[in-house]
């Protein structure tokens, strides 16, 4: 199957599962929120969209294994394994707060071929193939064109568990926040991601990530012509746990403020 012919079935799974997270959210019952770990949330809607994405990409392409948040199957060792996160800002969907997504990727080997961001309450659907461009419902994206942070939106994220390096953390905000248009915290690094790959934040960084929170969104950005690396300023950033994302004058400048504070 090719890549193009994955994606478009890919994409109509993830619209139908948006669907029923959309009517979900409606009604939605916290008292059937369960604790992962600190502040580690998790629903029933969660675990029932990550059962239908699963079915259904595993007959989109059969001999792929999976990495998933919700641990729906085994994760497995294949030449292609979808990385699978059913509801990115799951605290956001609990609240009532509107800023959550679906997010897919598919990996081969050690590279991510295709990712797919899906904003469940704007109904906009991120789309990206390597070597052929980013899109959002179907209108080709760029990233911004601003030449340093100093005009520059950023986005991050904030520690809800692992508090390790929260001075280190809070050094680069204090930089950050004296020196850019402002910093925004959504609660979906995918969202935040896709919104980078569009323009409409400068750049991104955050670390205690996890594959599934980054491996689409990440491709968005590279293929709408920014930049990713870790912390460290290299390519590892789907498994590293940490990265920062951007156009490519922000993210060069970005990094070098995180680097200044963050390996002291």
């Amino acid at each position: 199957m090719k890549i193009k012919d994955i994606t478009q079935s890919t994409k109509e799974v993830t619209l139908d599962v948006g669907e029923f997270i959309r009517t979900e959210c409606t009604a939605f019952d916290l008292n059937k929120v369960e604790k992962k770990g600190k502040n580690d949330l998790v629903s029933y809607v969660d675990k029932e969209a990550e059962k239908r994405l699963v079915s259904e990409l595993g007959r989109i392409l059969p001999a792929a294994g999976f990495i998933t948040e919700e641990g729906t199957i085994a994760q497995e060792t294949a030449e292609y394994r979808w990385i699978v996160d059913p509801l990115d800002g799951t605290t956001n969907f609990i609240h009532g707060l509107p800023i959550f997504s679906i997010s897919i990727a598919l990996m081969k080997e050690d590279k991510v071929e295709m990712g797919i961001v899906y904003e469940v309450n704007r109904e906009e659907c991120f789309v990206a193939m390597r070597g052929h461009g980013a899109w959002c419902n179907d209108r080709e994206m760029s990233v911004s064109q601003a030449e340093g942070v100093g005009d520059s939106l950023l986005a991050t994220g904030f520690p809800y568990h692992n508090f390790e390096k929260l001075n280190e953390y809070l050094a680069i905000l204090n930089e950050l926040m004296k020196n850019t248009h402002g910093l925004r915290r959504m609660g979906s690094a995918a969202v935040d991601l896709a919104y980078v790959a569009c323009g409409r934040y400068e750049g991104y960084f955050e670390y205690n990530l996890n594959p599934w929170d980054v491996a689409a969104g990440t491709l968005l950005v590279e293929e709408a012509g920014g930049t990713v690396t870790d912390f460290s300023g290299t390519d590892q950033f789907v498994f590293d746990r940490e990265l920062v994302a951007g156009n490519p004058w922000v993210q060069k400048e970005m990094l070098s403020i995180i680097q200044k504070y963050w390996n002291k």
